[in-house]
């Protein structure tokens, strides 16, 4: 009886003596022989799949001493950061597997983490490089930036001098207004002219075509600050000799430029040229209004087959204070009809 005890104790002495711990419950001949203690580690082999942590990729190649440091195998941290310095300062967390994965250290998942951000990589953000916005001695970490266009560009705005988006007073957080993440290069501003639609005969993109100085908004929409010298210079017909009014819209369009010009309200303020019996019957201001240096005259005239004067004499010998003259015609045929 005693000699069973003794035995049995013994075996306890010698679980209790493994150096792998008392919860490394494995034969040791998995892994040693009565040859000696060494273990092939070319040979050798263990299913780490059975635990809390498997090798999977890069994991799988590691020598087990760099992650075991001492024969107490269970020991051996499971955490990241245990093994892996933090190269990124705490910028980005502890969590690595969110950037990475036991296949490779490098990270493939740059769009899709700044998406979870808020700031989508679209565009010409697409193409950067993270250390263009993310700026630091090692070039590894990488602080949260803030989401706002001036986070990053707060010096081109100030040192942006055509036009000066400081003297104007542009502000410094819709950027997106004039400028578009999908264009090649941030000079490329897209006008959003809302005020002051830039279509057909106004359709520029050159600023300086109309901003003069680098305080956009001191240009005037009135269309005299940029078009007085046409007005000036125009004679075919004569826009100052004939008064005209410097409001061009009443006569130009921007559809599709200057030219053709009209005067489409000339029915209803004056007389009907766009309808009734004179629509499509003149090609040019000029056929009635035969002084180009004044269109506040008009000649009726020259224009009918009335140009016999004994003969349109007889035709109103009953119209009382008839007066065989343009003025008279229109008095009493203000809308040209014969009656």
């Amino acid at each position: 009886m005693s000699s069973i005890i003794v035995f049995l104790l013994g075996i306890t002495w010698v679980q209790a003596q493994s150096p792998h711990g008392p919860s490394f419950e494995v034969d040791c001949g998995a892994c040693h022989n009565s040859n000696g203690w060494d273990i092939n580690i070319d040979t050798f082999q263990y299913n780490h799949d059975t635990l809390s942590f498997r090798l999977e990729g890069i994991h799988l190649v590691t020598d087990c001493k760099e992650c075991h440091a001492s024969l107490v195998f269970d020991q051996a941290p499971s955490d990241c950061a245990s093994c892996h310095n933090d190269i990124h300062n705490m910028t980005v967390g502890n969590d690595c597997v969110r950037c990475h994965t036991p296949q490779s250290w490098l990270v493939d998942n740059i769009p899709e983490l700044h998406e979870e951000n808020g700031f989508p990589l679209i565009g010409i953000h697409g193409n950067l490089s993270c250390v263009d916005c993310h700026i630091s001695e090692t070039n590894q970490r990488f602080d949260r930036l803030g989401n706002d266009c001036i986070n990053c560009h707060m010096q081109d705005y100030l040192n942006t001098t055509a036009p000066n988006h400081q003297e104007i007073g542009y502000s410094a957080e819709n950027c997106m207004d004039c400028h578009d993440l999908f264009s090649s290069a941030w000079e490329d501003a897209v006008i959003r002219h809302f005020f002051f639609p830039l279509t057909l005969g106004h359709n520029t993109q050159e600023c300086q075509e109309c901003h003069l100085t680098a305080k956009y908004s001191d240009t005037s929409p009135e269309c005299v600050s940029c078009h007085l010298t046409d007005f000036n210079n125009t004679t075919e017909p004569d826009h100052q000799a004939g008064f005209f009014p410097m409001d061009c819209t009443l006569c130009h369009t921007t559809d599709p430029g200057w030219m053709p010009a009209g005067f489409p309200d000339h029915d209803n303020e004056f007389f009907p040229i766009y309808s009734g019996k004179h629509k499509g019957e003149w090609d040019s201001c000029i056929d009635c209004h035969t002084n180009s240096n004044d269109f506040s005259s008009f000649s009726c005239i020259d224009c009918h087959a009335h140009n016999n004067q004994s003969k349109v004499n007889n035709q109103h010998d009953e119209v009382n204070n008839f007066v065989y003259q343009s003025s008279a015609c229109y008095s009493c045929h203000p809308t040209g009809e014969a009656d």
